[in-house]
């Protein structure tokens, strides 16, 4: 029987979706189509609160695409555009769903390896080992799947161009160094430490979370006075809901608020 694509575990408010093909996590046809649907599920519980992104094994995260199925996926979908359509739409529900997602990188993370963490909001990399990269050029081709934007966004025109332009792979401690992930912890601390965040991410005004998200979101793409005035809207929809007001007592008494019980 073939094996799921995909393994799923859920730890409480935190579901944690994980690459199931070790030691290289290819991302295949078949996990493409996983992930769209468990995408669009998750946008749909409220029971969910953050999402875990890894892959099963300690040797990579993932090499990517497997290019050997892209003949057989532009059969199925018609055109190598609708290919990558799929997985444009996929990284930009999971960047715009208003529920926050962590990766984690370690051992290779390139291509597709690294632009679907880039749709994520936080990327832990392992302390040694991670080869972290877009090295499509080295194949004659380039990045499909929003890599080159959204690595621009995360660290800047300079770094983004050395990267692309030298299929440059570089260290967990290097991507720290210029932005590109929030943390660095060794490899056999870096899943629970994502499980760990997340779950301190799912337990915090969800309401609140999503309405701070869709502000910062492509923020820097508008202009001040458009952020402050959605900012201002989204404090008055939020004043006075259970969660705020869950927030002031526990002020009040001195205690940490429980948050989302509604």
């Amino acid at each position: 029987m073939e094996q799921d694509a995909i393994l799923i575990t859920t730890h409480g408010a935190v579901k944690v979706i994980s690459i199931n093909d070790a030691p290289i996590n290819r991302m295949s046809l078949a996990f493409m189509d996983m992930l769209e649907q468990e995408v669009a599920a998750i946008g749909q519980d409220d029971s969910i609160g953050a999402v875990v992104l890894t892959a099963e094994g300690e040797k990579n995260f993932s090499v990517g695409m497997d290019l050997k199925q892209l003949p057989l996926g532009i059969e199925q979908m018609g055109s190598p555009e609708a290919v990558f359509e799929q997985r444009l739409s996929v990284i930009r529900a999971i960047e715009t769903m208003g529920k926050p997602w962590v990766a984690t990188l370690f051992g290779y993370c390139l291509g597709g390896g690294l632009e679907l963490p880039l749709g994520c909001h936080f990327r832990l990399a392992a302390e040694d080992g991670a080869q972290i990269g877009l090295p499509e050029l080295d194949l004659g081709a380039m990045p499909a799947w929003g890599g080159s934007a959204r690595l621009t966004k995360r660290v800047g025109e300079q770094h983004a161009l050395d990267m692309i332009l030298r299929a440059k792979k570089i260290s967990g401690p290097e991507a720290l160094r210029i932005g590109l992930v929030n943390e660095v912890w060794p490899l056999a601390e870096l899943k629970k430490r994502a499980i760990d965040l997340a779950q301190e991410l799912a337990a915090m005004p969800r309401d609140a979370v999503r309405a701070m998200m869709n502000v910062i979101i492509d923020g820097e793409e508008k202009p001040l006075t458009s952020l402050i005035a959605e900012e201002q809207a989204a404090c008055t929809a939020n004043r006075g809901n259970a969660d705020s007001q869950e927030g002031m007592r526990a002020f009040l008494e001195k205690r940490k608020p429980v948050f989302n019980q509604q």
